[in-house]
């Protein structure tokens, strides 16, 4: 065989192997690739016996291509046979339960889980939440006693002031010849003690760390129920050292009450800058019929006033009691304002991981001039 024809051998195998499968393929493709080699050998040595040896091996190689055909060509013929095999089991049991698949109807149902809408129980574990992180707090009284009364900061404990008394003697008119008027004044020397106004409230790091936005309400809350506390005291003072008023509401109402007391005050040379009474108190001033008030009752921009002096509300003061007068002469004392501060030694906090936050005064309230407020009650007959 001349190489012209052993090439075209090589070359018709080529094309058999590549409709072979890919497993088949890859056995033969070594085999094709050393006979190129050889006959690539053969052309450059130009030597007969070498062609002559590779033509047997390329009739080795198409005879053993040849055989595997035979073999795939058997194998499709097995699955062939199988599939048919498959579809006559398939109408055998068809025909052996035909009368239960003919029983099928719309009375008698082939019976398969029901499917049901899908709802919120669906879930498992809770629904996701939006939070409202500020705390729906109680509200703070619409005014403290601090809010009326001056302020004085002192060094130690006591604060003492000096009240004029009556005294005796007069200044007058002096005439020739004869011996002056004589003036003699008394003082007496009046002492605040101060005390403290406290209180604390204790959580958990663990809280402070998971629930920050609830700690971080405390200090707003504390100041709250501080004032709660200061005002309860403060008020105690003021009803024990204020002026008791002599006004009944007998044939009067609760506006002219306070209208004779302003009289009152003025009369002794006393200003009044302010009323306080409790919410209820009021409101039931202004239920009033118009053109009933007195006419030096005026509420311009929610605000009451009675002769021109405003009304305050304070829910500290019992209902049907009032304060009015000159309030600069009442003062707070203050020996340690108001301080709000924080621990985590305090007691046993550190060993049980807990914060201590403590809030406090020592503070008290001096009616320095009695005579300057009056106390009274609405229902007094």
């Amino acid at each position: 065989m001349e190489l012209k024809e052993l090439n075209e051998a090589l070359e018709g195998i080529k094309a058999q192997v590549s409709t072979s499968t890919a497993e088949n393929k890859t056995a033969l493709d070594g085999q094709i690739k050393a006979l190129e080699t050889k006959l690539s050998q053969a052309v450059q040595e130009g030597v007969k016996e070498a062609t002559d040896a590779l033509q047997l091996e390329i009739k080795a190689v198409q005879d053993h291509a040849d055989k595997l055909d035979v073999k795939m060509q058997g194998q499709a013929k097995d699955q062939e046979a199988k599939n048919v095999g498959k579809l006559d089991q398939l109408k055998g049991l068809i025909k052996e339960n035909s009368e239960v698949i003919t029983s099928v109807s719309k009375g008698n149902s082939v019976e398969i889980k029901a499917v049901a809408d899908m709802t919120t129980a669906n879930l498992a574990g809770d629904e996701p939440r939006d939070y409202n992180f500020d705390i729906v707090a109680f509200p703070s009284q619409k005014v403290n006693v601090a809010d009326l009364v001056g302020s004085v900061n002192i060094g130690g404990g006591t604060y003492t002031y000096t009240v004029e008394g009556a005294g005796e003697g007069s200044i007058g008119s002096h005439t020739e010849g004869d011996t002056k008027n004589q003036r003699d004044y008394d003082f007496t020397n009046v002492d605040v003690t101060t005390d403290f106004i406290a209180g604390f409230a204790r959580y958990s790091r663990k809280m402070r760390n998971n629930l920050s936005y609830i700690t971080s309400a405390i200090p707003g809350l504390l100041r709250r129920d501080y004032f709660k506390a200061e005002n309860a005291s403060f008020n105690t003072v003021l009803a024990a050292d204020a002026t008791a008023s002599t006004e009944v509401i007998t044939g009067s109402s609760k506006t002219k009450m306070l209208m004779n007391e302003i009289a009152k005050l003025e009369d002794n040379d006393y200003d009044t800058n302010g009323i306080v009474v409790r919410p209820s108190d009021w409101m039931d001033m202004l239920k009033t019929a118009k053109q009933d008030l007195e006419s030096a009752v005026t509420y311009e921009g929610g605000i009451l006033r009675v002769a021109g002096v405003q009304v305050l509300k304070a829910t500290w003061i019992a209902a049907n009691k009032y304060y009015l007068g000159d309030w600069s002469r009442v003062n707070k004392i203050n020996t340690e304002g108001l301080s709000l501060e924080f621990s985590d030694s305090e007691g046993t906090n550190f060993v049980k991981n807990m914060i201590t936050a403590r809030i406090e005064s020592q503070t008290a309230l001096a009616v320095e001039q009695p005579l300057a407020i009056v106390f009274g009650d609405f229902t007094a007959v």
